[in-house]
């Protein structure tokens, strides 16, 4: 557990287990914590390299709007600094979105690409969950305070007064406009989509999703040789909130990481 200096910002990372690297990307207004109902599990096969994004957890806000784009480029470089290439990346919505971007941006540093609850484009949200969050403001963390995601905050946060800070500067970050279906459907590297079947995400944004990527085109065949590389899993019983909490998501997660490309698994 350290912290690492890349692109002016001190980022935290821990690590845990043995194996191929796995990065873990939390969601917005988290940190490494969100990962330990299914550390365990992912850590039995991987190694797990848990990073807390700029002004999130343990990683202090720096002067630079938060952007997709650079925190790609801070994993990217973090990589770089840990001497790794050919990890996988495994990012949950905000973290999901950093992750697409790292593949997107820095494609020779990621061998497989697992993205929960994540859209492509920023209006792949439920129009009214995109209202929402768009909405927030340094008062919504106020009234936030006390809930769970603010209690590991306040005790793990260098700057545990920049709560009300991060939600104004995360709306910032969801009111820009953005449509990656061009880059999704030009990335070759392969893709697990994973989302609870009563997601903040619409199953017609899921299903363009995998179609960009290869996916739902055509049968698979009796011997399942025509099927994509990239795959998708609708995890049943769960919703945005709470789809890290599910020991169904691991079940979905190892076997796609660990199988041949190419064969049933």
């Amino acid at each position: 557990m350290a912290y690492a200096e890349v692109n002016g910002v001190r980022l935290w990372y821990e690590t845990h287990g043995s194996g191929r690297p796995l990065v873990l990307l939390h969601g917005g207004y988290g940190a490494t914590e969100d990962f330990a109902p299914i550390r365990p599990a992912l850590a039995t096969r991987r190694r797990l390299i848990a990073v807390d994004l700029q002004g999130h957890g343990r990683t202090a806000d720096v002067d630079r709007p938060l952007r997709y784009e650079s925190l790609a480029d801070d994993v990217a470089a973090l990589l770089g600094r840990l001497d790794l290439t050919g990890v996988d990346l495994l990012g949950y919505s905000l973290g999901g979105g950093v992750a697409l971007r790292t593949a997107i941006q820095h494609p020779g540093l990621v061998r497989r690409l697992v993205l929960v609850s994540t859209p492509y484009r920023q209006r792949g949200w439920y129009p009214e969950v995109l209202a929402a969050m768009v909405a927030q403001d340094e008062r919504a963390g106020e009234r936030m305070r006390g809930t769970p995601a603010h209690e590991v905050y306040r005790r793990i946060a260098p700057r545990p007064q920049d709560w009300p800070r991060l939600w104004a500067r995360s709306a910032d970050l969801l009111r820009r406009d953005y449509d990656w279906s061009a880059q999704v459907a030009a990335l070759d590297t392969p893709t697990l989509l994973v989302y609870a079947d009563a997601d903040a995400i619409p199953v017609t944004h899921v299903a363009e999703f995998y179609r960009l990527l290869g996916g739902g085109r055509r049968d698979a065949g009796r011997d399942g040789t025509d099927r994509p590389v990239s795959r998708l899993a609708v995890l049943p019983g769960l919703t945005h909130a709470d789809i890290l909490t599910s020991p169904a998501l691991p079940g979905v997660v190892l076997p796609f990481l660990t199988h041949p490309l190419g064969t049933p698994g």
